[in-house]
Formats: C-alpha cells, sequence, structure tokens
C-alpha cells in the first residue's frame, strides 16, 4: 500500500495485483481506487501489459509465475525496501541496518534509543512496521535510520548499501520460502553489502561471520565482533558485569571502554544482552559515545511479549515469550530461567525439537503442551526429557490459554518460573502471537486477582 500511493503521487501508472479477495483487500483496493489506481483483486499471476518495474510486497515467494513473467519480459522486480533506498535524496540519512532469525526488532528499537541519547533524530523503521517510504520521504530529515530488514524484504532488495550492519544469529527459518537454508542465510548475508564501516557478526555463531568474510565492503569497513564473554581485540563483550568495548577505541589491543552496565540492559537474560552489544555496536560504528549507549539502554523498554515478566504469585513467575514462535528464539528465552514450567506448542513450520529439548531438559519442571503440531515436542520430550512431567491439552477453543496457566500453575512450585514460550507460530490457535501472548497476561493477571482476594 505504501508503494502503491508513493509511486501513484509521482505520477506512475500504478497497477495494484493481488492473490487475495478477501474483506480486507476490498478495503484496500477502494482506498486504492479512489486515488486512480488500477486495482486487480484474485489476480497476482499475470503481469499488466506495458509493465516496466515489479514492486513487490517482502512476502511474496520468489517463484510466483508473475515474478517468472517480469524476468521473461526483462522488467526488474523490487521490493518496498529497494524502492525506499532509490527514493532517497541528496544527503539522505544513513542506514544502520539489523537482520537474524531472532532479536531484530529489539535490536533496532535499543539502537535507536541509543541515538536518541545522543541527540540525533531518527526512527526504528522497516521490518519494525514503521515503513521505510514514509522515513525517507518525511518533510523533517532524518539524521540516522534504524533499519530492521527481514530476509524477505533483503532478497528483493539488491542495491541497499548500508552504513554498517549486523547479523545477530542464523537459525534454520522461512525454509519454505527460501527453498534451503544456504539461500536463506545468503539473503540474510545481503545486509552487509557495501557497509562502509562496520560489519556486526555474532562471535558465537561463526554462520555470521561467514557471511562477513562473503560480503562485497567498501575500503577500510572493518568486522566487528559481540560476545557474551570476555571480548578481544575489534570486540565487543562482557566483563564482570559491564558491557564493554574493544572495537571503537584508539588501542583495540590494549585498551577497553565501559560502555553499560549488565543491568541497565531490560530483561538482563543473556540474549537480550548480545541483543545490547550489537546495538552499541552498531551506534559506536556511526560515532556515539559510550554514555549516550548507557543512557540509551537505561531508557529502552522492550515491546509486549519478550520475556515480559507479567506477575509473580506464590512465588511463581510467570513470563510472556509469546514471540518465541521458532526454536531458536525458545532456546534463548529457555536458558534466561530455571527450574522451568514450560509452555510450548502451535505451528512447527516444519522444525525440528530434539536439540531444543535436550538442551532444555535439565531446567524442565514440566510442560504443558498446546496446537496443532504438539505432538513433535511430546515426542523429543519423551526422547530426551522422559520424567518431565507433560500435560497434553487437546483442545483450541479460546478457553485453552486460560486451562494452560492453570495446568502449568498446579505443577509450579516457588522458585520456578511459568514460562510461555511456544517455539511454533500461532495462527492455528491465534490471531497472531500477540493475541496468544495477550490472552497468558490475562489468565495470569486473573489468578493474581484471585490470589489477592483470598
Amino acid at each position: 500500500m505504501p508503494a502503491a500511493r508513493v509511486l501513484h503521487a509521482r505520477d506512475a501508472l500504478v497497477t495494484a495485483v493481488t492473490d487475495a479477495d478477501d474483506e480486507r483487500a476490498r478495503a484496500q483496493a477502494e482506498e486504492l481506487r479512489a486515488l486512480g489506481v488500477t486495482v486487480r483483486l484474485g489476480d497476482g499471476a499475470t503481469l499488466p501489459e506495458g509493465t516496466e518495474l515489479v514492486v513487490t510486497a517482502p512476502g511474496w515467494q520468489p517463484d510466483k509465475p508473475l515474478f517468472a513473467a517480469a524476468e521473461a519480459a526483462g522488467v526488474p522486480v523490487w521490493g518496498d525496501v529497494e524502492l525506499a533506498w532509490r527514493l532517497r535524496g541528496p544527503g539522505a540519512a544513513p542506514w544502520l541496518a539489523v537482520t537474524g532469525t531472532n532479536g531484530k526488532t529489539t535490536t533496532v528499537r535499543m539502537l535507536a534509543a541509543i541515538l536518541e541519547a545522543a541527540g540525533h533524530r531518527t526512527a526504528a523503521v522497516g521490518n519494525i512496521g514503521v515503513s521505510l517510504l514514509d522515513a525517507v520521504l518525511a518533510e523533517e530529515p532524518y539524521d540516522v535510520l534504524a533499519v530492521e530488514l527481514s530476509s524477505y524484504q533483503l532478497h528483493w532488495a539488491p542495491s541497499v548499501r548500508p552504513h554498517s550492519a549486523a547479523v545477530l544469529n542464523l537459525a534454520p527459518d522461512h525454509l519454505d520460502w527460501h527453498g534451503s537454508m544456504a539461500a536463506y542465510a545468503a539473503d540474510k548475508g545481503r545486509v552487509y553489502e557495501g557497509n562502509t564501516v562496520a560489519c556486526v557478526y555474532n562471535s558465537a555463531d561463526p554462520a555470521t561471520e561467514e557471511l562477513v568474510r562473503a560480503a562485497d565492503v567498501e575500503e577500510g569497513c572493518r568486522a566487528v565482533g559481540f560476545t557474551l564473554g570476555t571480548p578481544r581485540p575489534s570486540e565487543l563483550g562482557v566483563v564482570e558485569g559491564l558491557l564493554v568495548d574493544r572495537a571503537f577505541v584508539p588501542d583495540r589491543g590494549q585498551q577497553a571502554q565501559e560502555l553499560a552496565e549488565v543491568a541497565d540492559v531490560d530483561p538482563p537474560a543473556p540474549h537480550n544482552i548480545a541483543n545490547a552489544l550489537a546495538a552499541a555496536a552498531l551506534a559506536r560504528a556511526f560515532g556515539v559515545p559510550a554514555t549516550a549507549v548507557r543512557d540509551g539502554l537505561r531508557a529502552f523498554r522492550p515491546d509486549p511479549h519478550r520475556i515480559e515478566h507479567v506477575a509473580t504469585i506464590g512465588g511463581v513467575a510467570y513470563v510472556d515469550d509469546s514471540k518465541a514462535t521458532n526454536t531458536h528464539a525458545a532456546e534463548a528465552s529457555l536458558a534466561a530461567y530455571e527450574p522451568i514450567v514450560w509452555i510450548a506448542g502451535g505451528l512447527a513450520k516444519g522444525a525440528s525439537f530434539d536439540e531444543l529439548v535436550r538442551g532444555a531438559a535439565k531446567r524442565l519442571r514440566a510442560v504443558v503442551l498446546m496446537g496443532r503440531d504438539r505432538a513433535l515436542i511430546r515426542e523429543a520430550l519423551a526422547r530426551h526429557a522422559p520424567n518431565v512431567p507433560v500435560v497434553d491439552l487437546d483442545r483450541a477453543d479460546t478457553g485453552a490459554m486460560s486451562e494452560a496457566v492453570r495446568e502449568a500453575a498446579g505443577l509450579a512450585e516457588s522458585g520456578d518460573t511459568v514460562l510461555l514460550a511456544p517455539a511454533c507460530a500461532s495462527m492455528d490457535m491465534f490471531t497472531n502471537y500477540n493475541v496468544r501472548g495477550d490472552l497468558f497476561a490475562e489468565a495470569v493477571r486473573a489468578r493474581a486477582t484471585a490470589a489477592e482476594g483470598d
């Protein structure tokens, strides 16, 4: 929609096409037709006659017939991110870009908070929900943009060249869209192309460093790692409860600059500390002082449903990490607590759960399973955690989450954490992960209110 509006406003002859013909698509079509845009509902397969450019929504898979037709006709295909990049004006704000399987939104929002603390006019944009087109065409220009980019967006953005970029981690995800792990990683790696100052990678994830090695960057651009351990030269890391920088200091071999305390990171779970280090590295690459890193992290508040503490009832903490929609995200969440009553399940998206369960087995007090593919997790538990009690909820109605919370509460002991980290997508039972997390929080707060009444 933003792309259609922007192109139409620039006197392009725009035809909007979509496979859909539902209520939402018809409402969007009405809005576009009111502007004078031609719309084809329920027909996204053929290329309109005379087309000179295709701009695609990022989620459309590369094997769509429309794209084959465009290729055959010699018509370029761009995503909205590519369009935004090409529409930037002279002296446009540089992009500090973040991608990865998990942690992108949190890291980008941390980065924006740090940049703001340094006095820069900035915004968290891209896959985070704020259109890059709106940002690059804003009447009041930005100094710098904190840009979240998905693998889909990067696939359709061949000429984007960020100032600096980070790949937070790589784990199997969206393989049905990309076709293979190699193709998925290659699209993530595009974020490093043309970087001018720093390619930020995860020292604990060698695949991210390999992407840096393969990237074609500007002369003088450096590889900068982040680690939860003591940093080596050209890394950011953690020393005695402090986030420290050995990359953007005059003498990387001998110096380390204190940036913030671990306690300044909310919440201070290991994967969130890694997010903070990546954000700090990008900010430092842009020349932000150490004090702004500290002030920005202190000001940052995480979005809902990301390891969010809901309540403590009877000594049991209830934590909502509904955003953990794949095994890699759930693994990070499970590593942050012990002992755990784990609520999991949903749409597996082709994932295997053996490695996840094997790694978390010693932390599990009990497990409550729900959702269409819960049997896959139950089977992994039987193989790797056979002594952990499992409650299998065979229901998909609106009261299922309340029952899951009730069962988890009955299994938990004082000092435990009841953790919603589904390791699965939500759409089998819920509109999205936000609704899933909201229902969990509602059920927990209802229990807290009842406990106060008792």
